[in-house]
């Protein structure tokens, strides 16, 4: 995801705790945004296992799945 997608993220997820629902284009798993690194421009995600993950922000997009 482009930077200015990256912010959306992470302002919807931290600011207005709403979660996002986002897809590793490299997997392709899918999982909820509960929060970023901005340092490291990542989001990290809960995946419906219930597993907690880390992805990079070029390595993921917004899904309406």
């Amino acid at each position: 995801m482009k930077t200015a997608q990256y912010n959306k993220v992470c302002y919807w997820t931290e600011q207005r705790e709403e979660p996002v629902v986002l897809r590793n284009l490299k997997t392709g798993e899918i999982g909820v945004s509960f929060g970023c690194t901005e340092a490291g421009e990542t989001v990290q995600v809960r995946l419906a296992t219930g597993e907690l993950d880390s992805w990079e922000r070029t390595e993921c997009s917004e899904t309406t799945h």
